[in-house]
């Protein structure tokens, strides 16, 4: 099954369930979605789902932090149930240690940073987070 189309029935199912939370948060990923496709003009992949997840993610990323510096932790929480709502559609993600083994390896040939994260972000794709990926290149150039 297509993640698009397991994205449309658990939110069918929330529905069913009355789980506002979570049919909140799939009802707005559909819409990315399909805003996505109108914008393309063809259906997506399941690549391109996940990067539209990722996009998500990291809105409400950038919501906590601003909720947490303006003394709202309640909105902050709301945030980070939403997350963990979306998470469950992202591949599983690699380990700092998996990181570093791939980026190790692209390291061998080239010591330029934007080369090697060039090299390493289509080889970890939606199942690491480009900060980290960039954290653990810092880490390996030292």
């Amino acid at each position: 099954m297509a993640l698009s189309e397991q994205i449309n029935t658990d939110f069918i199912a929330a529905y069913k369930d009355k789980d506002e939370a979570k049919s909140s948060v799939l009802r707005m990923l559909k819409s990315s979605i399909k805003n996505e496709e109108i914008a393309q003009k063809t259906s997506l992949s399941d690549d391109d789902v996940i990067k539209i997840i990722q996009r998500e993610i990291k809105q409400r990323n950038d919501s906590i932090a601003e909720y947490d510096k303006g003394g709202r932790p309640d909105l902050s929480e709301k945030e980070k149930a939403e997350i963990d709502i979306l998470n469950k559609y992202l591949p599983t993600q690699l380990s700092d240690d998996e990181i570093e083994a791939i980026v190790r390896k692209v390291a061998e040939n080239e010591s330029d940073f934007g080369k090697i994260m060039g090299a390493v972000m289509p080889q970890v794709a939606g199942k690491a987070d480009g900060n980290r990926v960039s954290a653990v290149v810092r880490k390996v150039l030292k």
